[in-house]
C-alpha cells in the first residue's frame, strides 16, 4: 500500500511538472498575433486591451521591442515587466514606414513612462 501511495504522488508530480512546461512554452509575436491569442497568452489582458494593441499596431505599424507595449493606452510597464517571456517581436512584413520619417533615421529611444 505504502508503494502504491509513493507511486501516485511521483505520477501526479510529474504530470504537474510537465503541464507547467506546457503552458511556459507558450509565447506570442505581439506583431501579427490577433486579438485572441493576444488575450489568451498575456497576463493581465483582457479583450479590451488585446484589442487596444492591434489598433496601436495598425495604426503606428510593427513594434520594435516589447517595451513599446506601455504606448498603448491602458498597459503599463508592469504589465509588460509581467510578460516579458510571454512576447516575441516579429518582423511583421518589413518595417512600416510613416510619413515624413527618413530612410537613414536614427534607431527608436526606449520608452520611458512617467
Amino acid at each position: 500500500m505504502k508503494s502504491f501511495s509513493v507511486l501516485l504522488k511521483s505520477l501526479v508530480l510529474s504530470v504537474l511538472l510537465l503541464a507547467g512546461t506546457a503552458f511556459a512554452a507558450d509565447k506570442v509575436d505581439i506583431n501579427t498575433a490577433d486579438a485572441a491569442q493576444l488575450e489568451r497568452v498575456l497576463v493581465g489582458i483582457g479583450s479590451s486591451k488585446a484589442e487596444a494593441i492591434v489598433e496601436y499596431r495598425s495604426a503606428n505599424g510593427p513594434f520594435k521591442s516589447a517595451d513599446e507595449l506601455a504606448l498603448v493606452k491602458g498597459i503599463g510597464l508592469k504589465t509588460v515587466e509581467r510578460n516579458r517571456d510571454l512576447i516575441a517581436v516579429g518582423n511583421a512584413a518589413g518595417p512600416v514606414q510613416k510619413a515624413g520619417s527618413a530612410v537613414g533615421a536614427a534607431p527608436a529611444k526606449p520608452v520611458v513612462r512617467r
